[in-house]
């Protein structure tokens, strides 16, 4: 199942964000994915909660939002969306284009439950009288 590999590169990159900014878990996980991009919306959100069990993102709520494909006409310079199996310039309707949008898989947004400040980071250094 390619999407569980998918998954575990997921939250190793959620656990960094986790750590780069000093919180101690994720509660929302936004995710964006393109038609292109060969990882099925459906089968990640399965094989999420196998990859995440144990760590700081095992209760995060995974959201998806959908990128359109998009392509460059190389004839007439259009930038205009095409469908999934048809990747013409909706401009002039040549093929010769280039994708430029839809094939990406995004890690889009992290919701994070921040550590309250330790105690001792509250104290206030020591002053002369």
């Amino acid at each position: 199942m390619h999407e569980l590999a998918v998954a575990q590169a997921l939250v190793e990159q959620v656990d960094a964000v986790i750590d780069q900014h000093h919180a101690s878990s994720a509660t929302s996980i936004r995710v964006r994915i393109g038609p292109l991009a060969g990882v099925v919306p459906e089968l990640l959100a399965t094989a999420f909660p196998l990859a995440a069990v144990g760590s700081r993102m095992e209760y995060a709520e995974l959201e998806f939002t959908h990128a359109p494909i998009q392509v460059h006409c190389q004839t007439c310079g259009a930038e205009t969306e095409a469908a999934m199996n048809r990747l013409l310039c909706g401009a002039c309707g040549d093929w010769h284009t280039q994708v430029i949008s839809g094939d990406e898989l995004l890690l889009e947004s992290v919701e994070l439950v921040m550590d309250p400040p330790h105690p001792s980071h509250l104290a206030l250094p020591p002053q002369n009288v």
